[in-house]
C-alpha cells in the first residue's frame, strides 16, 4: 500500500529536479558564460537559462541584436524558459513546460517570442513552432550594459543590453 505513494513522491521530486536543473545544452564559452535567473510565483518555479554575450566594443541595438530578424536572446544554445505551472507573459498564456525565447527587434519596438521548439542551437529558429509574441516595454538606459542580462524578479521579466532595458510582466495564469 505504501509503495504507490512513495513512487508518486519520487516521480514528483524527479520532475521538480528536472525543472530546476534545466534542459538547456550548455557549451563552455568564457566569452558568453552560461547563466540563469529564476523566480517563484505563488510557490511555482519559473527558470530562464541562457548564455550571456558581451558587447566588447560592438554595436548592440541594430547590430548584435539585429533589427528585422529573430535574435536568440543570448548566445550559443537557445535560451530556455521552464515553468512548472501555466503562466502569463504579458497577454500570452504559456503552458507549463519548456519553451525557448527569442527577440524580434525593430527600431519601432521589440517583441519577446516564445517558441515550443527545444534543445536546438540558438540560431535554429522555426517560426512554425511559435507559441506567440508579446510586446516588450523599452526603456533607454543612460549607461550601457556591457554583458547581456536577463532577470526574473517581482513578477517582471527583464532583458538588458547596450542602452536598452526591455520588460514584460509575468504572472500565474488564472
Amino acid at each position: 500500500m505504501t509503495t504507490l505513494p512513495r513512487f508518486s513522491l519520487t516521480v514528483l521530486a524527479l520532475g521538480t529536479l528536472c525543472l530546476t536543473a534545466g534542459v538547456r545544452k550548455v557549451t563552455p564559452n568564457p566569452q558568453s558564460p552560461s547563466t540563469s535567473t529564476d523566480m517563484k510565483l505563488d510557490g511555482h518555479d519559473v527558470l530562464i537559462e541562457y548564455s550571456a554575450p558581451s558587447a566588447r566594443g560592438r554595436k548592440v541595438e541594430g547590430g548584435l541584436i539585429p533589427y528585422g530578424r529573430i535574435w536568440r536572446a543570448g548566445a550559443d544554445s537557445a535560451t530556455t524558459l521552464s515553468n512548472d505551472a501555466d503562466i502569463m507573459i504579458g497577454d500570452l498564456r504559456v503552458p507549463k513546460g519548456v519553451h525557448t525565447l527569442y527577440v524580434a527587434a525593430s527600431e519601432n519596438g521589440w517583441k519577446l517570442v516564445v517558441n515550443n521548439q527545444t534543445g536546438q542551437w540558438g540560431t535554429e529558429y522555426n517560426e512554425s513552432q511559435d507559441l506567440g509574441r508579446v510586446p516588450l516595454k523599452l526603456t533607454k538606459l543612460s549607461e550601457p550594459v556591457e554583458t547581456f542580462k536577463i532577470t526574473l524578479s517581482n513578477g517582471i521579466l527583464s532583458l538588458e543590453w547596450g542602452h536598452t532595458k526591455a520588460t514584460v510582466p509575468v504572472k500565474l495564469a488564472s
